[in-house]
């Protein structure tokens, strides 16, 4: 490995402003994220008179003290909704995360009930299936807090119930898989709620408070004119003596937790033996907030990124002569032995064939593969085209859809046109995919599009013989480079669940470093697959 010498002067001017550029950034995140949690925490008292934890409060103690723990979808549904940036709660009503439980890494999913009662939204429910599917592919056990009023009626969208339907799904794969799923009751679960229960592997439900049934008492007396209290329809002594639903009953929130912290304890999936232990950068990874140009036109040099990521500031660059604006290269991260491939600019010819050729390197060495994105994406021009840019450029797009290593994408500055495709977009099913505040995604800039729609109208305008309205011309462009500039934001894509959440850039390798170590666990995880999943009796 060869160590990658600084460049970036820290004295600069010009470094100054934009770390300074990115710690406003970081700030806003925090405070969307603060909001989220005063949020939940408004229905303290409430929650406290009637003897209950908050639902932040139930994940922590669900998680081992002190370990790790990575949330996922912080910004999930931000601004959905109609909702302003000045208002809008992100988060989705959901907590999902991936931390440990007794010693097992394990994918957690909470029902943030102090907000709207956990009513479900949809990105809520994108959320949670979404942590499902993260579960599914790194084979980790699935523990959900559940208390939540049901769907919002007032809001309902037939899409939105067909499609909720692969939460229930991703149960039953889980379970089939022979990953247990486990699910503590803390409150309602009604209607489709209640076969989160209903798919369990191991209900513990809490007496007093939980409640599960297909129909609530407001409903059977619509439905059937029978008339029965919530206890009786669907309590959490009745499913456990007459139902057969609860394999366990906790007397409070903290008991009915402490029991999910014993079922994984008694299921004894031992820890698959760590990496080798890493050497921290030695370029300071604090200086990653001032690195990246908060402006994607200006140019970047995704080494000094990489130098302050990877383990020693060292890494083995692949054919560096070659298709240089495209970095292609092996390091380690937290003692993780990986494949970077990054961007100085757009996919040439020569780019796009060393990084198919390094993709399949890849996967011949089961080495995973970080992708690291700044790019305006495939070079444009006639030069290009003449040099077969479509085809090298399906060259990678052929190599990255049919590998077959884990893949972890970081968007990390621009993000555009096919460049995200050819960089493991998030329709090219990353592993994992985590965004920087700064980071911009979209199909070209805002600039180019309006510039685009400019001469379009101006070739209509001269076959046709009328004047330009030069006026409108100028709305439009407005218009446009607006609409492109919102939707570019990694706080917009964010709340969007086009990637799994925003992360502060000097906490990469820390993300890298537990995401790695939770693809590389999955092959050697212990588990015994069933035909079907684990049916109730």
């Amino acid at each position: 490995m060869t160590p990658i010498e600084s460049r970036i002067d820290t004295a600069q001017a010009a470094y100054a402003e934009q770390r300074q550029g990115m710690l406003a950034l970081i700030e806003r995140l925090r405070q969307l994220e603060q909001r989220t949690r005063d949020a939940s925490a408004k229905a303290k008292a409430a929650f406290d008179k009637r003897g209950a934890l908050l639902p932040r409060e139930r994940v922590a103690r669900l998680l081992d003290p002190g370990a790790p723990f990575l949330e996922l979808g912080n910004m999930a549904g931000y601004c959905a909704e109609g909702e302003t940036p000045e208002t809008s709660v992100p988060g989705g009503g959901q907590i999902t995360g991936i931390g440990f439980v007794c010693g097992v890494r394990c994918m957690v999913a909470a029902s943030d009930s102090a907000i709207a009662a956990g009513a479900y939204v949809d990105a809520g429910s994108k959320k949670l299936l979404r942590a499902q599917e993260i579960a599914l592919e790194n084979r980790l056990p699935f523990i959900h807090l559940v208390e939540s009023a049901g769907a919002n009626l007032r809001t309902y969208r037939v899409e939105r119930f067909i499609r909720g339907g692969g939460l229930f799904y991703n149960l039953a794969r889980l379970s089939a898989a022979g990953l247990p799923v486990i699910t503590v009751v803390h409150g309602p679960s009604t209607a489709g709620g209640a076969y989160m229960p209903g798919l369990s592997d191991y209900v513990v439900m809490v007496r007093r408070r939980a409640r599960a049934f297909l129909a609530g008492p407001p409903l059977l007396l619509a439905a059937t004119g029978e008339i029965a209290t919530d206890e009786e329809l669907g309590g959490a002594d009745m499913h456990a003596r007459t139902s057969g639903l609860a394999e366990y009953v906790g007397e409070d929130d903290a008991h009915a937790i402490a029991i999910a912290r014993d079922i994984v304890a008694a299921l004894d999936w031992a820890a698959p033996a760590p990496a080798r232990a890493g050497k921290p950068p030695v370029l300071d990874p604090d200086e990653l907030a001032g690195v990246m140009p908060l402006d994607v036109k200006k140019p970047v040099d995704m080494q000094q990124v990489i130098a302050r990521i990877v383990d020693e500031s060292a890494w083995l660059a692949f054919k560096p002569d070659y298709g240089v604006s495209t970095l292609c290269g092996h390091a380690r991260i937290e003692g993780h032995g990986v494949g970077l491939i990054s961007n100085n600019g757009p996919i040439d010819p020569a780019g796009a064939t060393k990084a198919a050729q390094f993709i399949q390197l890849c996967n011949q060495s089961a080495t995973p593969i970080v992708f690291m994105q700044n790019t305006t994406g495939f070079i444009v021009g006639r030069m290009s085209e003449e040099a077969g840019m479509i085809k090298h450029g399906a060259k990678m797009i052929q190599a990255l859809s049919n590998s077959r290593v884990p893949h972890v994408t970081l968007y990390c500055g621009a993000s555009f046109g096919a460049g995200n495709y050819g960089m493991c977009g998030q329709a090219f099913r990353p592993c994992m995919s985590f965004s920087w505040p700064n980071a911009k995604t979209a199909v070209m800039g805002g600039e180019q599009a309006a510039m685009t729609m400019d001469i379009v109208a101006r070739q209509q305008a001269g076959r046709s013989g009328k004047p330009v309205d030069e006026e409108a011309l100028a709305r439009q462009r407005a218009q446009i480079i607006a609409n492109f500039e919102r939707q570019a934001s990694a706080f917009i894509t964010s709340g969007l669940m086009l990637d799994d959440a925003i992360i502060d850039p000097r906490s990469t390798r820390a993300v890298l470093g537990f995401v790695l170590a939770m693809a590389r666990e999955a092959p050697l995880r212990r588990g015994h697959p069933v035909q079907f999943g684990v049916a109730r009796f």
